[in-house]
C-alpha cells in the first residue's frame, strides 16, 4: 500500500512537469511554423555580452534568413550561409573563412537555427515573463541534455498570438558566460535569390580566401 502511495505521489507531482514541457513545445511548434511561413525574414538586432557573469561590450546588426539559409551582416564581420557551405568574412583581416559547419556551430552563429532544431537534445518548459518592450510574450526555456551542445540553455521570448522572437538569450556550457539578443525590427514576407546566402567575391575584390573544407 505504501508503494501504491508513493507511485500516486510521484505520478501527482510529475504531472505539471510533463503539462508544462507539452505546452512550452506547443509554443514552439507554432514558433517554428511560424517562422517556416514567413518567408525570406530580416531581422535586426542588438547583443549584450557577458564574461564569468560580467558585461563585456554589446554589438549590433541584420540577419537576413531564408529556410536554413541565411546572411549575417556586423559592423566587424559578415557571414553567409546556403545550406550547406559557410563563407565568413572578417573585416579587420580582409579573410574569408569556408567551411561546412556541424548543426553546433551553426547554433552559435545563428540563434534562428533553433526553431527548426529544437525538437533533438533540448528539455523545454515555460517561463514567467508575461511582457517585453511593451509586447504580450510567452517564455520558454530550452535546456540542453547533451553535453556536446555549445549551449547549456535558450531562452527565448515569442510574442503571443503572432509567435514572433523578440528576444534570446543563450547561456554557454560550463562557464558563466551568456549572450542576450533583442530583436529591435522584424520583416517578413521578402523575396531573397539564393544568391543572397552566397559569398560575393567581387564585392570584396582584396579579400583573402581560406578554404578549411
Amino acid at each position: 500500500m505504501m508503494k501504491y502511495i508513493f507511485s500516486v505521489l510521484i505520478a501527482l507531482l510529475s504531472w505539471p512537469v510533463v503539462a508544462q514541457q507539452s505546452q512550452a513545445k506547443a509554443v514552439l511548434d507554432k514558433t517554428a511554423e511560424a517562422f517556416r511561413k514567413a518567408g525570406g525574414i530580416q531581422a535586426e538586432f542588438s547583443v549584450k555580452y557577458y564574461n564569468n557573469g560580467q558585461f563585456a561590450g554589446t554589438s549590433s546588426g541584420v540577419i537576413c534568413l531564408k529556410g536554413e539559409r541565411f546572411q549575417l551582416k556586423t559592423p566587424e564581420a559578415a557571414t553567409w550561409f546556403d545550406g550547406k557551405t559557410q563563407w565568413s568574412y572578417l573585416e579587420n583581416s580582409e579573410e574569408v573563412n569556408i567551411t561546412t559547419p556541424t548543426q553546433e556551430e551553426l547554433q552559435s552563429i545563428n540563434p534562428y537555427t533553433l526553431l527548426y532544431m529544437y525538437q533533438k537534445g533540448f528539455s523545454y518548459k515555460l517561463g514567467s515573463i508575461k511582457s517585453f518592450g511593451g509586447k504580450s510574450i510567452t517564455e520558454v526555456t530550452l535546456t540542453a541534455t547533451s553535453k556536446k551542445q555549445d549551449w547549456e540553455s535558450v531562452t527565448l521570448y515569442v510574442t503571443s498570438g503572432t509567435y514572433q522572437p523578440v528576444f534570446i538569450m543563450l547561456q554557454q556550457r560550463g562557464a558563466k558566460n551568456r549572450s542576450e539578443i533583442t530583436i529591435t525590427s522584424y520583416k517578413t514576407g521578402l523575396n531573397y535569390p539564393d544568391t543572397e546566402f552566397v559569398f560575393d567575391r567581387k564585392q570584396y575584390p582584396n579579400a583573402e580566401i581560406i578554404d578549411l573544407r
